[in-house]
């Protein structure tokens, strides 16, 4: 796997929302908090959203818009993506480790506690 797989894509431009089907095992919770999250962040600044996995299962959120496009907020988009990776650090890391699993075929590893008596 050398490239990047989208999980999700919104875009202002066609005011639509994508989820790539191979992605259909998620719950649905997880499904619609994605839908809001990036819609939501179109709507805001524009352009469009996509969250992406590169090949070493790693989430980016990645931005593009047109570039004749003068509506698009550039320092709202950045200040959105941080606060994004601030307030759902929980779902990101969850998206990861589902993707570590079941498409990487890495083995599930629970953290190990700092006491081992």
């Amino acid at each position: 796997m050398e490239e990047e797989i989208v999980l999700c894509a919104a875009s202002a431009y066609e005011q639509k929302f994508y989820l790539n089907p191979e992605f259909d095992a998620l719950p649905e919770e997880i499904k619609q908090e994605l839908q809001i999250m990036c819609v939501l962040y179109t709507e805001d600044v524009g352009g469009i959203l996509l969250l992406v996995f590169d090949e070493d299962g790693n989430l980016e959120l990645k931005v593009d818009h047109e570039e004749n496009d003068f509506t698009f907020d550039e320092i709202g988009s950045v200040l959105k993506i941080k606060e994004l990776q601030q307030t759902k650090v929980e779902l990101f890391e969850s998206l990861e480790l589902f993707f570590k699993i079941f498409y990487l075929g890495e083995e599930f590893k629970e953290e190990e506690n700092a006491a081992d008596d």
